[in-house]
Formats: structure tokens, C-alpha cells, sequence
């Protein structure tokens, strides 16, 4: 079985290809370069993992939350290709992609991606019998609704961080601004609340490939290309027709 799995909904594009029970994974920071870049960077891995686009059985791709155009640049791609070529593709959502860079462990999960205009993209999951499990759905949020959901203990990551790190240091501390207890959060957790490394902070494509086989082993393949992305801002992305 051969697999290509690709998330476009970051600055980064993340490619893996499954090669029976092999992965080969490539992440570049694309930017606003990601539809020029896409298709040139899908020939080059598969070249050097010697396959072609036609020996691929199913196409998978991120589904968002996240940029607008990277998701319909990264969707259609994987469309057409499972169009062409007759094969089957599979739509998992970034959250659930993102949510996988955490180890396992008691602690609540919580993914963050910044959506602009001072919102967050989230979602929260716990580990159950050594399967990671949503426990809220995903949700476009205000950093305040996000600070009322952070409880402990909870591991917190993504590129909203940037932005609302500090912030949830200070809550957790009850500290203000440059004060020691900050210096001290920077290194050691406290209130039960942690955080993952900016390499964990972008979708990972070999998670797309373990939730992808998860998905064929349940005969969840979609064959009918009916896959939906997945926008929470639901005004912004309606085509009005006149």
C-alpha cells in the first residue's frame, strides 16, 4: 500500500509518503509560495522515494482549520489527483493532525492556531486507551474563551503562542509582566499547564499517514470525492452568485 499525505494549511507545506510500512517525510516553509511550490515539491519527494504519481493507492490531505487558500490550493490538489487516477483520498482535519505532535500522556491537550483578527483556532483531546479522542469540537475562539478553557494539567502548542504565550504564563502564575515567576514558566511548568517546542508547533504529515491508515483499516476511504473543508469562518468563505 502507498500513500501521499499533504497539509497546506500552515506557512508550511508537510508531504509524507507511506511505502509499505516506510515513510518519507519533507516539510518546507512556503509562505504565499505554496501554489508554485506544491506540485514541483509533490514530483521531487516521489521521485526520491522512486515512485510515480500513478503507483499511489490513496491521496490524503489536511482538511483545515487554517489559511483559506492554503486549503483549497492543498484540496483540490489531492482531488484531482484521486480524480485522475481513479484512486481514493482521505480528508483529516489539521486539528487532529497537530493534536498527534503531543506525547502521550494524562494531560488535556490543547492545540492553537492563530486565525487572525485576534482569534484562535482550537480544539481539545485527551488520551483514552492509547487512542487520542476530541472532548470538545473544534472551535474559532477569543483568546479570552481560550484562557477560561486552558485547565490543569494541559499541554498547550502552536503557532497562537506567538501571540498569547505570555499571557497565559502570567494567568497561570498570577504574575505580572517580567517578573521572576515568568523568567521561572520559561523553564519548568507551573500551574499543571505546559508548553511543546516550536517544532511541534506545524502538522506533521506522517500523523496524516497514521490517521489515514486508521481511516482505511475502517473503510473510511472516500471514493465519491465528497470531502468538505473545514472553515469556522463560515461568512468569510460563502461565493455569493449574482
Amino acid at each position: 500500500m502507498k500513500i501521499l499525505a499533504i497539509d497546506t494549511t500552515t506557512k508550511f507545506l508537510t508531504l509524507a509518503i507511506y511505502d509499505n510500512g516506510r515513510v518519507c517525510e519533507y516539510n518546507l516553509e512556503v509562505g504565499i509560495k505554496l501554489a508554485s511550490l506544491l506540485a514541483p515539491t509533490i514530483k521531487r519527494v516521489l521521485e526520491a522515494a522512486g515512485l510515480t504519481i500513478g503507483a499511489i493507492d490513496y491521496f490524503a490531505c489536511g482538511l483545515g482549520p487554517g489559511s483559506f487558500t492554503g486549503i483549497r490550493v492543498g484540496l483540490s490538489t489531492i482531488k484531482g489527483f484521486g480524480l485522475a487516477l481513479h484512486k481514493p483520498i482521505i480528508g483529516v482535519p489539521t486539528l487532529d493532525i497537530l493534536a498527534m505532535n503531543a506525547p502521550m500522556g494524562d494531560k488535556i491537550i490543547i492545540p492553537v492556531i492563530d486565525a487572525k483578527r485576534s482569534l484562535i483556532y482550537s480544539c481539545a483531546y485527551k488520551y483514552k486507551k492509547g487512542k487520542l479522542s476530541k472532548v470538545v469540537p473544534y472551535a474559532l475562539i477569543t483568546k479570552e474563551e481560550l484562557y477560561k478553557k486552558i485547565k490543569s494539567p494541559s499541554i498547550v502548542f502552536g503557532d497562537a503562542l506567538i501571540l498569547y504565550r505570555e499571557d497565559i504564563i502570567r494567568l497561570q502564575s498570577q504574575a505580572p509582566y517580567g517578573g521572576p515567576a515568568v523568567a521561572k514558566r520559561r523553564r519548568v511548568a507551573l500551574g499543571g499547564v505546559s508548553f511543546l517546542d516550536k517544532d511541534c508547533w506545524y502538522p506533521k504529515a506522517h500523523n496524516i499517514i497514521t490517521l489515514a491508515l486508521d481511516k482505511i483499516r475502517q473503510g473510511r476511504a472516500d471514493k465519491n470525492f465528497k470531502i468538505n473543508p473545514i472553515y469556522l469562518y463560515p461568512k468569510e468563505c460563502q461565493i455569493s452568485r449574482r
